[in-house]
């Protein structure tokens, strides 16, 4: 999905992109270009890895309701951009366009779908009591 809505033009940078330039800390800003790449995709990584974990310990009565998952895919972006931002000290360099903006919650309606999927093949392996 992200690619697609970068070679479409919908999307010029990632929210973790959109942090590393002038408004990353000191030691980020010190690494090479080639070096804050790597360092944005293995945040980005790790954030929708931890994402998929708080995912798997909700309860399965909520985890597998219809639009559970796309709605926590959808929360955790609003979350990273609205709470982790913001109490980190760390601003975006800019706002971005609704088309960019569309594009981030397709992508995490997306997320949100496919964790939602794998729970669901979970819950229904289970052996029954």
């Amino acid at each position: 999905m992200r690619e697609l809505t970068v070679r479409a033009g919908l999307v010029e940078a990632t929210p973790p992109e959109m942090i590393t330039d002038e408004h990353a800390p000191a030691v980020v800003r010190r690494m090479p270009r080639r070096g804050r790449d790597v360092l944005v995709v293995v945040a980005h990584w790790a954030y929708g890895a931890t994402g998929g974990v708080v995912f798997d310990r909700i309860p399965d009565q909520v985890r597998c309701r219809p639009g559970a998952g796309p709605a926590f895919g959808v929360a955790l972006w609003l979350g990273f951009e609205f709470l982790v931002v913001p109490l980190s000290g760390l601003r975006f360099r800019h706002g971005g366009t609704v088309a960019q903006r569309i594009a981030f919650a397709a992508d995490h309606i997306l997320y949100g779908a496919v964790l939602q999927g794998g729970a669901r093949r979970r819950v229904s392996r289970r052996p029954r009591p």
